[in-house]
C-alpha cells in the first residue's frame, strides 16, 4: 500500500520505518513546512500535498495538531471521519464525549474568553487547572490555580484563547494505556504505562513490570476500547489517565486522549513482539493484529542535551535512539530503552540517568 503520513517529526520517521519493514511505501508531509519529504530526509520532494494524497491509499497522521483546513484537504483518505478526528482535538469536545459514553474524567467547565475564565474562577472554591482547548503539550498551555491567586492575571493569559477548567485531581500515579483498533474491531493493548513527569514533561516510562492490579489493566483496556468502538477508530490511541484512591478503590479518570502513537508507547521498540508503530500499520493497511509479547522495559526521555552517552551506546541492555535534531533546553532529542528484570531495577536506572540525560530549562 501507499501511505502519507502527516508529519515529519520522529513520530512520523517511526512509522515510516514501520511502512518499510511491512513492504508499503511511504512519504511524509511537513506541515509547518508545507511540503512533502522522502522518509529519512529533510530534502523536499517535487510533489504537493494534494499530489501525495491522490497518490496515497491511506492518510495517516504522527500528531494531532492538524489546521482543520489541512484535515479537510487530505480527508478522503483519512479512517477517522474528519468531525470525529475534529472532536478528538478539542479538549471542550474530548471531555465531553469521555462524559457522553460514561468514561470517569476531572470535572470540568469550558470558557471561550478571559471573561468568561474570570467568572468561573470568581466562583471556585478548590484548585483547578486551566488548558487550552487545542494544542499545547509537555505542559505548554496549561496553566494552574488556587484560591487566593491572581485571577486577572491567570484570566488574561490563559483566556486569550478557549479552554477549559478542571479540577485538579489528587492522584498516586500517572499512567497511560496505548493500543490499536482494527478495520474489523479487533483490540490489542499494551500493559499499563506508569509514566513520571518533570516540569510537565515525560521524563520516563515503566511498562511491563506488572506494578499494577489487574483491575486497573481491565478498566483501561475497557475505556480504551469503549472510546475507539464509539469512534469507529483505526489505529493506535492513547490514553493518559490519573491512578485516584487506594487498595480496593482504586479507579482511574482520563487526563488527556491521544489519536496517534505515543511517546509512552516508545518503550514497545524493544519490550515487545510488535512495536506500537508496527502496531498501528498493521492496523490500518488490514493486516491482522498479533497477540502481544511483552518484556519489562524503561523508557527515559532524552531532553535537551547534545547526545547520548558512550556508555548507554554500548550497553547490552539498552536501547539507544536519536532523533538528529538540535538540542534546546525542554527539547525531545531522543529515547533510551532499557531492559529491566523488575520495578524497582527500572525506578533506580531512571534515578540514576535522568539527570544527565535531560536539560528542562536554561
Amino acid at each position: 500500500m501507499k501511505i502519507l503520513i502527516l508529519g515529519n517529526g520522529q513520530l512520523g520517521q517511526m512509522l515510516g520505518k514501520a511502512v518499510i519493514q511491512q513492504g508499503h511505501e511511504c512519504v511524509l508531509y511537513s506541515d509547518r513546512q508545507d511540503q512533502v519529504m522522502a522518509l529519512g530526509s529533510q530534502q523536499p520532494l517535487s510533489m504537493t500535498l494534494a499530489e501525495a494524497n491522490e497518490w496515497a491509499d491511506v492518510t495517516t497522521w504522527e500528531h494531532e495538531h492538524l489546521g482543520e483546513e489541512l484535515v479537510a484537504k487530505a480527508a478522503d483518505k483519512f479512517l477517522l471521519q474528519p468531525e470525529r478526528f475534529n472532536l478528538l482535538v478539542d479538549r471542550r469536545s474530548q471531555k465531553a464525549l469521555c462524559d457522553e459514553l460514561d468514561i470517569p474524567t476531572s470535572a470540568w467547565k469550558a470558557y471561550e474568553n478571559a471573561a468568561e475564565l474570570s467568572a468561573i474562577l470568581n466562583g471556585c472554591d478548590h484548585a483547578v487547572v486551566i488548558k487550552s482547548a487545542k494544542g499545547g503539550y509537555d505542559g505548554k498551555g496549561q496553566w494552574r490555580w488556587r484560591p487566593g491567586d491572581d485571577i486577572a492575571a491567570v484570566a488574561e493569559d490563559a483566556g486569550q484563547r478557549p479552554g477549559i477548567v478542571e479540577d485538579m485531581i489528587d492522584f498516586t500515579d500517572e499512567v497511560s494505556v496505548v493500543g490499536a483498533r482494527s478495520h474489523k474491531g479487533e483490540q490489542r493493548c499494551f500493559p499499563l504505562t506508569l509514566n513520571v513527569h518533570t516540569q510537565g514533561i515525560l521524563s520516563y516510562s515503566l511498562a511491563g513490570a506488572e506494578h499494577f492490579s489487574k483491575k486497573l489493566e481491565t478498566l483501561a483496556k475497557e475505556h480504551h476500547q469503549k472510546l475507539t468502538n464509539a469512534l469507529d477508530y483505526v489505529g493506535v490511541l492513547a490514553i493518559e489517565f490519573f491512578v485516584v484512591g487506594e487498595g480496593d478503590n482504586q479507579h482511574l479518570l482520563v487526563n488527556e486522549v491521544a489519536p496517534r502513537v505515543h511517546n509512552s508507547g516508545h518503550w514497545t521498540m524493544s519490550g515487545a513482539n510488535c512495536d506500537q508503530f508496527n502496531l498501528h500499520i498493521r492496523a490500518i493497511t488490514g493486516l491482522p493484529l498479533p497477540d502481544l509479547l511483552i518484556a519489562p522495559t524503561l523508557m527515559v526521555n532524552v531532553i535537551g542535551v547534545a547526545g547520548i552517552p558512550e556508555a548507554l551506546w554500548e550497553a547490552a541492555a539498552a536501547d539507544c535512539h536519536w532523533y538528529g535534531k538540535e538540542a534546546r533546553h525542554g527539547r525531545k532529542v531522543g529515547h533510551v530503552n532499557i531492559m529491566i528484570d523488575s520495578f524497582e531495577r527500572g525506578e533506580n536506572l531512571a534515578s540514576s540517568w535522568a539527570e544527565k540525560l535531560q536539560l528542562l530549562v536554561g
